[in-house]
C-alpha cells in the first residue's frame, strides 16, 4: 500500500506542473488522453501531449520532494535532471537521445525537452524506471499505469509449469499456417527486460509474460529472442559471462535462468522460440574495464578487432569461429529451442577491419582476394554450425537474417534491380546464395526494410528476387519487416497500410512462408495505428 501511495503522489507531481509554450502541434495531439494508475484516474489541469513522429507521450517533470522517497536534482549548466530512488539513479539531459540508468546508457524514444523552463520527459520511460508497467489503449486513448507489488512475486513451482503446459523436447509447434514472428532485442534493454527490472527476476518474468500476451493478441506465433547480445549470455554458461542487460552489471548472476523461463513460457502458448545470436559482436563499444575475466575480450584479446570504436571477434581466426559454435551448441544441447537464429553481424560494413595478420596466418587455401577469404571464413562458419546443430538435434531449425540486398545488378547481373549503398555479399562478406544452394540453412529472412516507394531498394522487387533464390530448394523464405520506420520521413512510411500492403504482396508469392517484425518495442507502440490492422489481417 505504501508503494502505491508513493507512486500516486509521484505521478500527481509529475503530471500537475503547469507548463507554458507547448506548441500548437503538441496541443492538438494532447486532447482526450487519460492516465490511470492502478485503476484510478490521474487528473491534471495540464494535459500530456504526444510527439507524433516518435509516437511518445510527454509529461512535465518537477522537483520531487524527499518526503516522497525520491531525490531530484537539476544542473542548469548541463541542463541535466537526476532522479534517485533506492538503487536506481536516472539521469536525463535536455535534447540528448540517451539517458543514464545507473550509469548505463539507455536510448530514449524521444529526447527530453525544455519548454520555457519546464523539463518535458517521455512518460513511458520515466514510469518504467520507477517500476511501473505502462499500457496504451488506442481505441480509448488511455494510458494505464500499473505499480503492482512485483517485489513479492514468485514464479510458479516447476511442477506447476510442467503440468500446465510444458512440452516435451522436440514437440513441434506452429505447424499450420505461415510463421509470424517478432525480434525481441535484449541489447540496450530495447525490448526486454526493462532496465527498471534489474535485479528483480519476478518483474522480468512478468514483463516477458505480458510481452507474449500482447504479441499473441497481434496474431504472432514465434519469438526470436536475443540470447547472446554482445559476447555475453542470458543463460548460465560455462563459456560466456552473464549479460549486463539482466542486472546492469556484466557477469552478475540474475538469480534465475531467463532462457529456461522464456522457452517454457513461449511453448506454453504454442509459439515457437528461436534463440537469436549475434555471433561476432564482442561489445557494443570499446570499453573493456568492467568486463568480467571470462569475457572473450579478456580471454582472447588476440581475437579482437576494434572497428570504428566497436569490438568484434575476428571471423578469420578458426579457433574463434569454433568458440562461437561451441557457445551456440551449449544452448542447443541444454534447451528445448525451436531454432538457432543469426542476424547480419558477420563483418562490419564500410569500416576499416584490421585483419591483415589473420589473412596471412590463416589462409591455408591460398585465396588471393581478402574479400573472397572473408566470405570463405563465414561460409565455413555457417556450414560447420549447421552440421553441429543437425548432428545433435536435427529438428532444430537454423536460419539467418541477412541484409536485404545480396548484390546490386550493376555489379552482378544476377543481383537485384537495386542501388543499395551496402550489400550483404560485398560489404558484410555474407555469401547467402551459397548457403541457400548448399542447404546449410533451413530458412532465410532478408531484412527488406524499405517500402514499395523507395526506388533504390523497392520492396516488391526484393521479395521477388529472394523468392527466385529459394525456388527449387528446401530453404524457407521469411521476410523481415520494419514497423520501426512507420512515421519517419523515408518514402512510403507515412501510413500503416504500407505494412499491410507488404503482407498482401507476400501472400501472392508462394515461396514466402512467413514474416518477422523488428522489433517488439516498435510494434507495441502501435505506430500510426498499425496494430488493429495487423490483428485484423492475421485473425481474418
Amino acid at each position: 500500500m505504501k508503494v502505491r501511495k508513493w507512486f500516486m503522489l509521484l505521478l500527481m507531481f509529475v503530471l500537475c506542473i503547469p507548463t507554458m509554450g507547448i506548441s500548437v502541434q503538441a496541443a492538438q495531439t494532447s486532447s482526450g488522453i487519460s492516465i490511470y494508475l492502478d485503476g484510478q484516474q490521474i487528473k491534471s489541469d495540464v494535459a500530456p501531449y504526444i510527439i507524433p513522429k516518435a509516437n511518445v507521450t510527454m509529461v512535465p517533470m518537477r522537483v520531487i520532494g524527499e518526503n516522497l522517497g525520491a531525490e531530484v536534482n537539476w544542473e542548469p549548466k548541463s541542463q541535466t535532471a537526476t532522479i534517485s530512488k533506492q538503487d536506481t539513479l536516472l539521469s536525463m539531459t535536455v535534447n540528448q537521445k540517451n539517458a543514464l540508468v545507473n550509469n548505463n546508457s539507455v536510448p530514449l524514444d524521444a529526447s527530453v525537452q525544455n519548454k520555457q523552463g519546464r523539463t518535458m520527459v517521455p512518460l513511458r520511460f520515466v514510469s518504467e524506471q520507477l517500476g511501473l508497467t505502462v499500457n496504451w489503449e488506442d481505441k480509448t486513448r488511455t494510458i494505464r499505469l500499473q505499480s503492482g507489488n512485483v517485489a513479492t512475486m514468485t514464479p510458479p513451482p516447476q511442477d506447476v509449469l510442467s503440468e500446465t503446459g510444458g512440452m516435451e523436447p522436440g514437440t513441434p509447434v506452429v505447424t499450420n499456417g505461415d510463421l509470424r514472428g517478432v525480434w525481441i532485442s535484449t541489447v540496450y534493454n530495447l525490448d526486454w527486460p526493462s532496465s527498471g527490472s534489474y535485479g528483480n527476476p519476478a518483474k522480468q518474468q512478468q514483463e516477458y509474460i505480458q510481452l507474449l500476451d500482447e504479441l499473441q493478441a497481434m496474431g504472432m506465433n514465434a519469438a526470436f529472442v536475443q540470447v547472446r547480445p554482445s559476447g555475453d549470455a542470458l543463460y548460465p554458461s560455462a563459456l560466456t559471462p552473464w549479460s549486463r542487460f539482466l542486472t546492469g552489471t556484466p557477469g552478475k548472476d540474475p538469480g534465475y535462468d531467463p532462457l529456461a523461463f522464456m522457452v517454457e513460457e513461449t511453448h506454453r502458448r504454442g509459439m515457437q522460440f528461436h534463440a537469436w545470436f549475434n555471433p561476432f559482436r564482442a561489445t557494443t563499444d570499446a570499453k573493456t574495464d568492467q568486463l568480467p575475466a571470462n569475457h572473450v575480450i579478456k580471454q582472447h584479446p588476440d581475437w579482437i578487432v576494434n572497428a570504428n570504436k566497436k569490438l568484434y571477434i575476428n571471423p578469420g581466426v578458426p579457433a574463434a569461429r569454433q568458440q562461437i559454435i561451441n557457445e551456440v551448441m551449449e544452448v542447443v544441447q541444454r534447451y528445448d529451442i525451436d531454432g538457432v537464429h543469426l542476424d547480419d553481424y558477420f563483418y562490419p560494413s564500410n569500416v576499416a577491419f584490421a585483419d591483415d595478420a589473420a589473412f596471412k596466418a590463416y589462409n591455408s587455401k591460398k585465396i588471393v582476394s581478402k574479400a573472397d577469404w572473408r566470405r570463405d571464413n563465414i561460409n565455413q562458419f555457417v556450414q560447420q554450425l549447421n552440421q553441429s546443430i543437425k548432428s545433435v538435434k536435427p529438428h532444430v531449425q537454423f536460419g539467418i537474417s541477412p541484409f536485404g540486398v545480396w548484390r546490386n545488378s550493376n555489379v552482378d547481373p544476377t543481383g537485384s534491380d537495386t542501388k543499395a549503398g551496402v550489400t550483404a555479399y560485398d560489404h558484410m562478406f555474407a555469401d547467402v546464395r551459397t548457403w541457400i544452394q548448399q542447404g546449410w540453412i533451413d530458412y532465410v529472412t532478408p531484412q527488406i526494410y524499405w517500402s514499395f516507394s523507395f526506388a533504390p531498394a523497392q520492396y516488391d522487387k526484393l521479395v521477388t528476387w529472394w523468392a527466385n533464390e529459394v525456388q527449387g530448394t528446401n530453404v524457407k523464405l521469411y521476410i523481415g519487416h520494419s514497423p520501426y520506420k512507420l512515421g519517419t520521413a523515408e518514402a512510403g512510411w507515412q501510413s500503416a497500410q504500407e505494412i499491410i500492403n507488404q503482407l498482401n504482396y507476400n501472400a501472392m508469392v508462394p515461396q514466402v512462408q512467413g514474416s518477422i517484425f523488428f522489433s517488439a518495442k516498435d510494434l507495441r507502440k502501435n505506430p500510426l495505428g498499425l496494430l488493429p490492422a495487423l490483428s485484423s489481417y492475421y485473425n481474418r
